[in-house]
């Protein structure tokens, strides 16, 4: 079984903005964590807070494109999952942006719930980033409820 997550959507913005929101925990903080301790590059540990939620997450950023790829790790370490965002600029004005988590665990009892949470979580993620950077949005952070 095929247990990674791939969640694509159109941002009407260049690709270097889209990376910006990513990298940049200000602008992050306007659709998806509270805050972060830090810019993501490579090599950096950082953690990602919700204060919402008053949790907190570490994560290991393992390779840096500038305007094009993110590759980091997070969770405990026997569920560890390796996130891919890919940035592909179709022309000066969209963006298509692809997220690719891996190294869910197959033989998990509860894989089909995790993979459901984890596809529901970044399409959220995606449309409050795409919310934030095409018109401003940044209200609907931290308003899905399950």
């Amino acid at each position: 079984m095929d247990t990674q997550i791939t969640t694509k959507l159109k941002i009407l913005k260049p690709s270097n903005e889209v990376f910006e929101a990513i990298v940049d925990p200000e602008k992050m903080a306007n659709y998806w964590f509270s805050s972060g301790s830090g810019r993501m590059e490579q090599d950096k540990r950082i953690t990602w807070r919700y204060d919402e939620y008053n949790a907190e997450v570490e994560i290991r950023v393992l390779k840096v494109i500038e305007n094009q790829r993110l590759v980091f790790s997070w969770g405990e370490d026997d569920e560890e999952t390796v996130v891919t965002i890919t940035i592909n600029e179709l022309d000066h004005v969209s963006t298509l942006i692809e997220v690719n988590e891996s190294g869910l665990k197959e033989d998990d009892p509860e894989i089909v719930n995790k993979m459901i949470g984890q596809k529901e979580g970044w399409v959220y993620v995606l449309t409050c980033l795409k919310a934030y950077l095409e018109n401003g949005v940044n209200s609907l952070r931290a308003s899905l409820i399950h």
